[in-house]
């Protein structure tokens, strides 16, 4: 049976499950798994189209590789950063492009058949509608028909080189539109061209135009070899399109499509390196097996079988949006000093790359997603970031919070990056250059470093207001030199620093810098500086030292980051006992903070259920928002303030109710962005959290209320033991949602928290669940 077909029938996405159910039925019951094969085929529970109703850009990858180069995919709307790419509800093809990336897009193609009625006009007005009924979409591989023109469409990739496979309607003139010259996502392209070099091959490139955020143009190489013969090329003068009109054929057609962003003989090397044969089903496969290896990392039994399809999307989406940017030689396009370069990664002694560049949305937020998941489960994942951002480092001068194309964007504010390389560092992923990344780290927290911009503030260091911050010891609101940036906000920028600097200082610990350690210990209390203990909330305050008039805490902005003052009070991860103590006591800031959930819940615990709909007045006065980063920490606040109790009953609340849908209508309710809140969600669901993002020597993970009755993490032998850490629950529920007994390895732990030397070595915690709290806490 052919490929298509199997897919088509359903087949595929149960070819490998070899496994018993006892009451599986899909109608919200617990299931029980018992494994008779090992060979479980985890992206059969992927739910692709997640959330899709509400996408960005690089929100929806389907034939992709893992942090592929290319992540090929059909786009239904095509102009704008948010809500572009594959929009559901939108019922029209308007190509397939190959690069779905923060900033960045490009390449985008569309089979197509031509006549006497649209041979003029076929290079402005080609696109199609698509059935979702006839559509099969899996990780690493995306099938649906072009209703108009009739047309079979497959597409799977490798890391950079996109495949597609066509079956044309017989008796009709087959051809390939390189819709090269267009808006496409967040910028345009332009200066698009493509050349025929032989009978089947193709080469081009074109620019990704500057935008608001990256600066500076990209181009993309590419090279397309075909299966079939060429017959013409045909450029239209007025959209500058191309028309890759195809010899006759009655067979599939195929078609590798290599880029690079360096030159076209890396794009063709890329194909040489990666796709040298033909056989597309051998390639899905391929992507499957790559999917599932990283997929299976955590095994869960329990739950529903919706849990355990929305948890294996969750982890999916942890795995998605940062994409490669180095060829398969290691060349890479550096846009970080005056003048473009290719730069040249590290090799092994068998040629390969020391490690991955990345194009990457910021990791703010990542120290409460990322950096335990990626840290616990995917340390290998981490261990290449952190040399990308060093690369960026030796090339610019800094380590960015946000690259696209080799180049700066300065997205969002604050070192965000600081936490993720010093989790690295504490959690023994990287052993070596430690004093370098602490010098450079140390640069982005003093004047001149990447600490004193604003969002997208490419070419000034005013916006962030850090002068005032090392010298006043806050951030003030308005910023007095005026607008430089965005996100100038004085409260919340003062609060991420306070953070940002005490994970620094853990490594200045580390490393025997005892001056440098006291200096940010001490720059890490300044969030007490803008703590009102009047009202009891965090709270602007200008330049003289004047509190913001007419304050309402719940007015979003206004001071605060995506966020209102009631949400970002609670911003302190590395001393919820100092942020208690203002309050007047851990018990009144239980109480706070406990009413501030009751209050979220009766909302859906999110500011609408898009990011578009946040700033709204009906959605945006909630007190606690899982749809944005700045307080996704709050349920595992109460662990520290002596409430596990809280902490498991409401974490419980916040996934049943916001992050247990699966359907394309919703999923996140709010900002996605590259894989955080799908990481969230995973940790959420097997009940470990880091409070400080895991910054402090022998790292602390935090107990929750895990919704399954077993998961294996299976752990990377590279990095850790080769073995297994296994959270077993016992009379669990979704009644029976608190922690009464805890022991790991056969001993009782204590205050509801594990060490990363504990996890390590591998082991299993046990879990007693009860629908009654424990009152010996």
């Amino acid at each position: 049976m052919k490929l298509n077909q199997s897919i088509i029938n359903g087949v595929a996405g149960i070819a490998f499950v070899m496994i018993s159910l006892i009451s599986c039925k899909n109608d919200g019951k617990r299931i029980t798994l018992i494994e008779k094969d090992k060979s479980i085929d985890y992206t059969a529970k992927v739910y692709t189209q997640l959330d899709t109703e509400n996408s960005r850009w690089f929100f929806f990858s389907s034939a992709s590789r893992p942090f592929g180069m290319v992540n090929l995919s059909p786009d239904t709307e095509i102009n704008g950063a948010w809500g572009s790419g594959y929009r559901y509800k939108v019922d029209t093809i308007k190509g397939f492009s190959h690069i779905h990336a923060w900033q960045m897009s490009g390449v985008s193609v569309m089979p197509v058949t031509i006549s006497e009625a649209n041979k003029n006009t076929v290079y402005s007005d080609f696109y199609s509608k698509f059935n979702h009924e006839k559509e099969k979409v899996t990780p690493g591989y995306h099938y649906l028909e072009l209703d108009r023109y009739q047309i079979t469409s497959e597409l799977t990739s490798t890391k950079r080189v996109g495949f597609h496979q066509y079956l044309f309607p017989k008796k009709q003139q087959a051809a390939i539109l390189f819709n090269l010259n267009t808006v496409l996502g967040p910028c345009k392209n332009s200066g698009g061209v493509l050349e025929k070099i032989g009978s089947k091959e193709l080469s081009g490139k074109l620019v990704m135009e500057p935008t608001h955020r990256r600066p500076k143009p990209v181009t993309v190489y590419f090279k397309a070899i075909l299966n079939t013969d060429i017959a013409s090329v045909e450029q239209d003068e007025k959209t500058g399109n191309y028309l890759i009109n195809l010899a006759e054929t009655n067979e599939k057609v195929l078609m590798k499509v290599g880029i690079s962003y360096t030159s076209v003989e890396n794009a063709s090397n890329n194909i040489k390196e990666e796709l040298p044969q033909w056989d597309f089903e051998e390639i899905v496969s391929q992507s499957k097996k790559e999917w599932n290896g990283l997929l299976g990392r955590i095994d869960v039994k329990g739950g529903t079988d919706t849990d355990q399809k929305r948890f294996y999307t969750d982890l999916w989406h942890a795995l998605q949006g940062r994409r490669i940017i180095n060829d398969a030689n290691g060349a890479y396009p550096d846009n970080t000093g005056a003048e473009f370069r290719v730069g040249q990664l590290p090799l092994d002694a068998n040629g390969k790359p020391k490690f991955n560049h990345f194009n990457s949305d910021s990791f703010w937020g990542a120290q409460w997603t990322l950096n335990t998941l990626w840290g616990l489960v995917y340390p290998e994942i981490m261990d290449d970031f952190v040399h990308s951002l060093m690369q960026y480092y030796k090339d610019g001068g800094l380590i960015p919070r946000g690259p696209s194309g080799g180049n700066y964007t300065y997205v969002m504010t604050g070192a965000s990056s600081t936490p993720f390389l010093v989790t690295a560092i504490q959690k023994g992923i990287i052993k070596d250059d430690l004093e370098d990344i602490y010098r450079a780290l140390k640069k982005n927290h003093m004047l001149g470093g990447i600490m004193e911009k604003a969002g997208y503030e490419h070419n000034t260091y005013l916006g962030g207001g850090l002068k005032y911050y090392m010298n006043q010891g806050y951030v003030p609101y308005p910023i007095p030199e005026g607008k430089f940036g965005g996100h100038q906000d004085g409260a919340s920028l003062t609060m991420e620093y306070a953070y940002q600097d005490w994970t620094l200082a853990q490594l200045a610990k580390k490393l025997n810098h005892q001056e440098d350690y006291d200096y940010f210990m001490e720059r890490s209390k300044n969030y007490k500086n803008v703590f009102d203990t009047k009202i009891g909330w965090m709270r602007p305050k200008n330049v003289d030292g004047i509190w913001k008039k007419d304050f309402d805490p719940y007015q979003v902005e206004n001071g605060f980051i995506e966020s209102n003052g009631a949400q970002s009070t609670w911003f302190v991860p590395h001393d919820i006992q100092g942020l208690a103590t203002l309050m007047g006591g851990k018990e009144k800031a239980v109480e706070k903070l406990n009413n501030q959930f009751i209050v979220a819940e009766k909302l859906g615990f999110t500011a609408g259920n898009s990011h578009s709909q946040e700033l709204h007045p009906e959605y945006s006065r909630i007190p606690i928002n899982f749809g944005n980063q700045p307080s996704i920490q709050t349920s595992f606040i109460f662990n520290q303030l002596n409430r596990p109790d809280l902490t498991q009953y409401w974490t419980r609340f916040v996934i049943k109710k916001t992050f247990s849908g699966l359907a394309p209508n919703t999923g996140y309710n709010g900002d996605e962005d590259q894989g955080l809140m799908g990481s969230l969600n995973v940790l959420l669901k097997i009940g470990l959290f880091q409070m400080n993002g895991g910054t402090e020597d022998n790292p602390e993970y935090q107990i929750g209320s895990p919704i399954f009755d077993e998961i294996t993490i299976k752990l990377n032998p590279k990095y850790y033991s080769n073995k297994s850490f296994i959270i077993k629950t016992e009379n669990n529920s979704p009644t029976n949602v608190y922690v009464n007994k805890v022991t790991l390895n056969n001993k009782s732990v204590k205050n509801y928290k594990i060490f990363q030397s504990d996890i390590i070595n591998g082991g299993k915690l046990i879990l007693e669940m009860s629908n009654t709290a424990n009152q010996n806490k």
